[in-house]
């Protein structure tokens, strides 16, 4: 079940009445699980025994890890959770990657192995709900909180719909205080969960799908070599898809969970307005970047142990953050690009006794720091070519055609689509640089009713609309 479907519609619509009626708080938490695996069973309903396995075990590793004194148990305990959780991860994830880059080793060495071709089906949001158990046993071995009291508060943690597939990963301080004692939505609250709705919805349907993914798919899926308008176009035109894609579904997200009267943390900030690389990873995908540095960078020895240690905990983070994305190298060369990126970024500050949390420069200077905005936007789109390629030779092509070696002399993309990307990509960098320091609910309270009715309605009709040209979220994959 998506959230850009009339069946979601008519779901939510369900979910919000059973949840307005004056039920105990048990009830209703029941039904948010109940609800909850029902949305998830709508893509592939065996995969929620994999769900409940996950909380099941991990609730009761978690609770153990939490009491245990003794320190080989409690190691075992964790060992045991990271298997089960990881374990699973791999085997459904990457087993296809890792045979199939078994087989070229062996053909390498010589050995002639052909394996049957496994057909392992990828469940959804495998990834985000496998980290957002392991940051509950992982935080329970450490002690840096309570665990959960209940099995139905732990269950609802984890399988809590909004943010089940495609986040934000929450972690436990973050949701499960707020399921302790009950919880129905404020008339604002409401308000501010429906703008948000339809704005992720138009974010995702009218920009993203309608105005955007069709270039980004032809550049992209293209054999032949391409002019380097057009392979620019193809570029801007992903890296303007996948915001509004991912973002459009965390908005979506965060605003179903303040319809129930839950709040979700903020996942994007306005990342094309990052200066420098350091900001952007602090603006793109939130949740999941400080789970990266807390469960990785800072284990790996983060900035406590010396540059050269500080220069591998980053490189690796960043590979493995890849990795993590999709079972491909060149999701791993993503990951090492932005990796070196973040290297030559803390030489520079390092070398110029440069201490700004924020950036690089000062962010009153306006327009020197929208040309280093502008300047990271556009060194991160060469890491999106690696991103959306599905091999490094497409890959290579591409960027040989952006640079201007090889390109072609046939045209591939029409003025109108030229056109599309020419116009959104500016708006939302001119967007993300005017909004960086705010959030668009304040901007929305400070405007009058009659024009905040007038825009509503307008991201509503353009949204029924364009409807029919909605597909399923681009990180639901990963």
């Amino acid at each position: 079940m998506v959230f850009n479907s009339y069946t979601f519609v008519v779901f939510f619509i369900l979910i919000l009445f059973l949840h307005n009626l004056p039920l105990s708080w048990r009830v209703k938490k029941i039904n948010l699980v109940a609800a909850s695996y029902i949305f998830y069973a709508a893509w592939n309903p065996p995969f929620i025994l994999l769900l409940w396995l996950s909380t099941v075990v991990d609730f009761f590793v978690g609770r153990a890890l939490y009491t245990q004194e003794n320190p080989h148990k409690k190691k075992l305990l964790l060992v045991i959770s990271l298997i089960g959780n990881l374990g699973m991860l791999c085997f459904f994830k990457y087993g296809t990657f890792l045979l199939d880059n078994f087989v070229s080793l062996c053909h390498l060495v010589g050995f002639n192995f052909h394996p049957a071709t496994p057909n392992i089906i990828l469940p959804a949001g495998i990834s985000f709900y496998t980290f957002t158990t392991l940051c509950y046993t992982i935080d329970m071995y450490k002690k840096r909180s309570e665990p959960v009291k209940s099995m139905l508060d732990f269950s609802l943690f984890v399988t809590f719909f909004p943010h089940l597939v495609a986040g934000p990963i929450v972690r436990p301080p973050q949701l499960v205080p707020q399921f302790e004692s009950p919880r129905v939505a404020s008339r604002k609250q409401m308000m501010d969960g429906l703008l948000l709705l339809t704005l992720g919805l138009f974010m995702k349907v009218v920009l993203a799908d309608s105005m955007l993914s069709d270039t980004a798919d032809t550049v992209f899926d293209a054999h032949d070599a391409l002019p380097m308008l057009d392979a620019w176009i193809g570029v801007f035109a992903f890296s303007g898809q996948i915001f509004l894609d991912f973002a459009g579904y965390s908005t979506c997200a965060i605003g179903v969970a303040l319809c129930l009267g839950f709040v979700l943390p903020q996942n994007f900030n306005y990342p094309y307005a990052a200066i420098g690389f350091s900001d952007f990873w602090r603006r793109w995908h939130i949740t999941l970047s400080s789970w990266l540095r807390d469960y990785l960078y800072i284990p790996l020895g983060g900035n406590r142990h010396g540059k050269t240690r500080t220069y591998f905990a980053l490189m690796m983070t960043m590979l493995l953050g890849g990795l993590w994305h999709g079972a491909n190298w060149t999701f791993v060369a993503w990951g090492g690009l932005h990796g070196i990126y973040l290297w030559v970024e803390k030489y520079y500050k390092d070398r110029k006794n440069i201490d700004n949390p924020k950036g690089i420069i000062d962010e009153n200077s306006q327009w020197v720091g929208f040309f280093y905005a502008f300047l990271t936007f556009m060194l991160v789109n060469v890491t999106w070519v690696f991103f959306r390629s599905d091999t490094f030779g497409k890959a290579w092509r591409l960027l040989c055609a952006m640079s201007g070696f090889a390109s072609g002399d046939k045209a591939l993309l029409t003025t109108l689509a030229i056109l599309k990307v020419a116009i959104i990509i500016p708006l939302i960098l001119l967007c993300h640089w005017v909004m960086r320091n705010t959030k668009v609910l304040d901007v929305a309270h400070k405007i009058s009713w009659v024009w905040l009715s007038l825009v509503w309605s307008f991201l509503l009709l353009a949204i029924i609309f364009a409807q029919e040209s909605g597909s399923s979220f681009i990180y639901f994959q990963f």
